[in-house]
Order: C-alpha cells, then sequence, then structure tokens
C-alpha cells in the first residue's frame, strides 16, 4: 500500500484495525486525541494481547492545540521485595515466571496522567466501551497472534496462572481466525469505567491483583502497587532541518532515537535509501546504542544528562566523527530485546498523540492473573544482577526501556506523530520514516512502506547481523556488503522490522495518515 490517506475531522493508526476504528469512533463523538488513545489502548489490551495489555507500561508525547508538548512516563519501578537476593540461585533475572513479574504496571497510571490535564468529557466507561464488549464477545485471533502463540506456546502454558484457559482451546494455541474471548479482562475494563482508573492501584483491582501475584510466586505486593504514580517529565528536543523532534527521556532510549537523527543531519545523505542514507543511520545507530548502552537507564542513577547531549554540537560533532562513510564499523554489540505496539490520533482540534505500550516479551511473563485476566509484563528481567552500574537491580528502580513515541513540529505548521513496535528497531524504523518523509519529501505512506533494515535484533530475531528486505537494490545490498556490513536478506515485507505508523496534521487542518501493511492495523479517518 503506497496511498497516503486523508481526512481533516479526526485520525487514527493503530497496529489492530479494531483498535484503530475504536479511536476514530471517539474522535466521531467529540472526542479529543488523548481520548481515543486510550480507547485504542484497552482495545489493543484486547485483541492484540500478545504484543501489549494493562499488565505493561505506557509512554505518551502529546502536542497540544497551543503549541505545547508534554511527556508521560508510565514505566513501573521494581517491588521493594525484589532485591538480588531474591535471585541468589540465578545467573540472571529469568524471562519468563513469577519472578519475571517483578515491576509494577504503570500503562494505566500514563492513561489517567493524559486525561487529567486533557479538555476530553466523554465518560471514562464510554473510552473503554468497545474493548468491554470485545472481550466479552470475543476477536478473531490474527496470524501474527496465532503464530506467537504456536511458537511461545510452549514456555507460556506452563507458567503459573490463567494463560492456558484463556489463550488455548483443547489443549492446543489458538489458531488464526479462533474467537478469542476474555471475560475476565472485560470485568476488569468494565470495573476501570465504573470506578476509576486509581482503583487499579489503589482500590479493590489492587487488592485482587495483589492477591493474584502473591499467589502465583511474584514478589510484588499491593504496597507496591500503591506507591505508583505516572510521572510527567519534559520531553527530549532536538532541533533538526526545520523541525523541533520531541521524544521521552530516559529511562526510555528516545535519547538515542533522537541521536541518530541527529547525526544523520551532520552526515548529509542527498537521496533516500542511498549507500549514504542507510549507511549512515545504521553507522549512527551504531554510535547511539553504545552511547546508550553506557549511560542511559533510571535517570536517578545516570551520571549524563540525555538533552545536556543533545545539545553539546560539540559533542555531537565528536560522534559524528567517529563513523567513516565508507566503511562499517564492526559490531559485536549485545542487542536489546523488547515488542511492543505504537499508535496515534490527532483531533480536529489540533491535538496530535503519539503514543507507545508494551509487556516487554510477546505475553510478557507469561503470567495471567485469573481473577482479573490481566497478562502481567515482564520488564524487570532486563535487570542486570550486578552490585552497581547500569541497569542494575535495585528495588523501587525503574527498568531502561525500548520503548519511545515519537513526534515533530516542523516549521511550516506540521506536526507528525510517528513509531514503531520492535525493541532495537525503533530508532532505526523511525530514523528511515522520518528522514525519507521530511528530508527527502516521500510521501507519507510511501515512506512506512518502503524497504526497511534493521541492524541486531528484534521480533524472534536473535543475530546481530544488518537485515535488509529484500526489496532493496540489489547494487545497493552490494555496496553495504563491500563496505563491511554483516548482510542478510529477509522476505521482502517481514514484521521483523516492526509496524510503524505515522499522522501528519497540516497547518490548515488536513490530516494524513499511514500504517505498515506489515501489521494487521489501518487508518482510520473522519
Amino acid at each position: 500500500m503506497l496511498h497516503t490517506l486523508r481526512c481533516r475531522r479526526g485520525i487514527t493508526v493503530a497496529p489492530h484495525h479494531l483498535a484503530a476504528q475504536a479511536g476514530r469512533d471517539i474522535l466521531r463523538e467529540g472526542g479529543t486525541a488523548v481520548e481515543a488513545c486510550v480507547a485504542i489502548a484497552a482495545t489493543l489490551a484486547v485483541a492484540y494481547p500478545h504484543m501489549t495489555g494493562i499488565g505493561g507500561d505506557g509512554f505518551w508525547i502529546i502536542a497540544e492545540p497551543d503549541g505545547d508538548v508534554r511527556a508521560i512516563d508510565a514505566c513501573g519501578a521494581a517491588g521493594a521485595n525484589v532485591t538480588a537476593d531474591l535471585y541468589a540461585r540465578h545467573d540472571s533475572i529469568p524471562w519468563r515466571g513469577p519472578l519475571a513479574a517483578n515491576t509494577v504496571a504503570g500503562t494505566i497510571s500514563g492513561w489517567a496522567a493524559a486525561l487529567e490535564h486533557d479538555a476530553g468529557q466523554l465518560p471514562l466507561s464510554r473510552l473503554l466501551h468497545d474493548a468491554v464488549t470485545l472481550a466479552n464477545e470475543g476477536v478473531a485471533v490474527t496470524a501474527g497472534g496465532a503464530d506467537i502463540a504456536r511458537v511461545k506456546g510452549a514456555e507460556l502454558v506452563c507458567q503459573p496462572g490463567a494463560y492456558g484457559a484463556i489463550y488455548q482451546s483443547d489443549g492446543r494455541p489458538l489458531k488464526e481466525g479462533d474467537l478469542l474471548r476474555q471475560p475476565a479482562l472485560g470485568r476488569t475494563l468494565r470495573t476501570l469505567g465504573e470506578r476509576g482508573l486509581d482503583d487499579f492501584y489503589r482500590g479493590s483491582l489492587a487488592a485482587s491483583m495483589s492477591t493474584d501475584l502473591e499467589r502465583l510466586g511474584s514478589p510484588l505486593r499491593r504496597d507496591d502497587l500503591a506507591a505508583h504514580h505516572a510521572l510527567t517529565p519534559d520531553p527530549l528536543r532536538l532541533r533538526v532541518g526545520g523541525a523541533t523532534l520531541f521524544n521521552t527521556p530516559p529511562p526510555t532510549q528516545g535519547a538515542a532515537s533522537l541521536l541518530i537523527l541527529a547525526l544523520l543531519e551532520r552526515l548529509d545523505p542527498r537521496e533516500a535509501d542511498s549507500f549514504a542514507h542507510v549507511h549512515g543511520i545504521v553507522e549512527a545507530t551504531k554510535q547511539a546504542f553504545l552511547w546508550r548502552d553506557r549511560h542511559c537507564g533510571d535517570p536517578a542513577y545516570m551520571a549524563i544528562d540525555a538533552q545536556t547531549l543533545l545539545s553539546d554540537d560539540a559533542a555531537l560533532d565528536a560522534m559524528t566523527a567517529r563513523i567513516d562513510p565508507k566503511a562499517a564499523l564492526p559490531w559485536p554489540h549485545i542487542p536489546q530485546q523488547g515488542d511492543t505496539t505504537w499508535f496515534a490520533a490527532a483531533d480536529a482540534r489540533g491535538q496530535v498523540v503519539s503514543c507507545i505500550q508494551s509487556t516487554f516479551f510477546e505475553f510478557g511473563s507469561g503470567l495471567v492473573l485469573p481473577e482479573t485476566g490481566i497478562i502481567w509484563q515482564n520488564r524487570g528481567a532486563s535487570f542486570r544482577l550486578a552490585a552497581d552500574g547500569w541497569n542494575a537491580l535495585r528495588p523501587g528502580r525503574r527498568p531502561f526501556h525500548t520503548l519511545n513515541p515519537a513526534l515533530a513540529r516542523f516549521d511550516d505548521g506540521r506536526v507528525m506523530a510517528y513509531g514503531t513496535m520492535g525493541g532495537e528497531g525503533q530508532p532505526q524504523t523511525q530514523a528511515a520514516v522520518f528522514s525519507r518523509y521530511a528530508r527527502f519529501g516521500v510521501p507519507l505512506q510511501e515512506a512506512v512502506t518502503a524497504p526497511r533494515w534493521l541492524l541486531g535484533r528484534t521480533w524472534g530475531e536473535e543475530s546481530t547481523s544488518l537485515k535488509l528486505e529484500s526489496r532493496f537494490d540489489p547494487a545497493l545490498v552490494k555496496a553495504l556488503a563491500d563496505a563491511g556490513h554483516d548482510v542478510e536478506l529477509m522476505p521482502p515485507f517481514t514484521a521483523t522490522m516492526g509496524h510503524a505508523g505515522a499522522i501528519v496534521r497540516h497547518s490548515d487542518g488536513l490530516l494524513e495518515g499511514a500504517t505498515d501493511p506489515r501489521a494487521d492495523g489501518i487508518v482510520a479517518t473522519w
């Protein structure tokens, strides 16, 4: 699909069509882009549970009609009982199971923070209505969801909790087209709509969840839930060409996403998808990831301020000087993992929202709480069992996040929300989509659909090679290999490259949207 969809009254994009439509319907009823994104997020928790859910974390960038841009950090911290002693019998924190469910789920607090200062007037019960209905009546399992259920089923069904009862049928993983019903999750979402989002942390739901978590073996307790609140830090900013770019600060890798584009600006490629463009982004990615993995994490433990780096021309020039424009830097880097969902909305008033949520791995820790139907994340499995240093485990510490939603304000009045799922692929795909559209004038949908690349690991991939979709010009593939890149060709459209999307609001109110043909989503317009 290469045609950019356009409208004037409201637009949404999400990696599942039911979620995009749920958000669009909120806009049709007079809701704001923030309210639409809450509806999208809730629906994704039901329709796309292998990639996201209310038992995970989330981050928001919101551009208001008056020009203000605000960020929301809904990242949960490690529980008070989550100490190194808890993992004394382990070399590292397990990726699945009760000990992986060691951080508070922050997603719902992000919804609350977004709605708190929003102009919307729709009741919360309406925002969650479609998700409640779909949870009770069922949704058809997507091809991607069925594939994950098949590949990951054995390591998930053995976990304590309700995974097998909900996500299997007659002892087998659900297949594409099977109806997935989640009545317990439907009751949970209805309770949130009736009692308010704070119930998740300090009400009846908190009591139920903490009981289930303890019974299943998680170290989280009710006091950990009660202590949690979303944060509203200043977003990171970067001037590139005729635009100001925004992203979320640590503990996300938003700084790495902006660093790549800052370095690309200095490398100054002249043609989209040329050797200079692709090689430049790949080499900028290496420099950004090297900085990220030395310095980026919970900001309370960081020695270097991310915004200070992004504002330091001398430091950025020095980083650019380490890039060879003709040869690849050897890359033995250990990649960061994680899968997620990115979505966005824009309304006729001029509010534009970029949002991302995740339970980290597919189905998170694998723990599904029986009473509430919530899949609990395993984001805290990324902590290091070390005495100190980068991302070392501490009670109350927030884990490093690959999640980062992106937004740009152009000097000509355009506002662009863009992003993707896919661990280390997120900064790379953001750079590809933004540079194609903003630097080279590629139409929005074409910028998303065009072949992409990935250095390192994302969805299900373990290698650190430079993966290229096979639609690239063979001459470019050869040039990259000749420059020393460890090139690996992939299918022409592969989910390995993530599920990207973008929305642009023009100064005259025209709205444009693009969705990824690699995903199950759509652009929904009004």
